[in-house]
């Protein structure tokens, strides 16, 4: 995702909002994936961070969040509305972040495979939700990891589409 992105002009950073240690705990226990609150605060203070900065505190700032990462996102983009101008949710459990999905103001696009009725409907049911410009794509063929042949790529373009279309707009 990051090289699409790249290779459109558009910056990346690559967050892990949990530690070495975290994850491998996680992976044992998954004691922490789902603790949202957690995980929010650690994008909050990297964007707060970024923010800060000569390479970010100038250009517009997007999100992209798979999984819990989406719920995760539209908590901290409901959050940071004067910092986040996009955000993009790949198989994103939205349902987590349904609490703060009337405050999201910035576009969102919302990716689901076709293969993963679960995260379409929960994704529906957060499209009713959002009052910000919208999109919910459904990917055909794609379940909830998106590794079948060109679901990934699918994903691809249509995050870089999002970014370009929402991050290159002035004010």
């Amino acid at each position: 995702m990051a090289e699409a992105l790249q290779e459109r002009g558009l910056g990346t950073l690559l967050l892990d909002l949990l530690s070495s240690d975290e994850a491998e705990l996680d992976e044992r226990t998954g004691s922490l994936r789902f603790n949202i609150p957690l995980l929010t605060n650690r994008l909050l203070a990297a964007t707060d961070w970024l923010v800060k900065t000569p390479e970010g505190g100038s250009r517009p700032l997007g999100y992209f969040g798979a999984s819990t990462g989406g719920a995760v996102a539209m908590i901290a983009a409901a959050d940071r509305p004067g910092s986040v101008r996009a955000i993009v949710l790949r198989g994103a459990r939205s349902d987590l972040g349904d609490s703060r999905a009337s405050r999201i103001q910035c576009p969102t696009l919302l990716l689901a495979g076709g293969d993963d009725p679960f995260i379409e409907g929960v994704n529906r049911r957060t499209m009713e939700l959002l009052r910000c410009e919208k999109r919910l794509m459904i990917v055909p063929g794609a379940t909830h990891l998106f590794e079948e042949p060109g679901a990934l790529e699918e994903v691809a373009h249509q995050t870089v589409d999002w970014f370009d279309r929402w991050l290159s707009q002035t004010d």
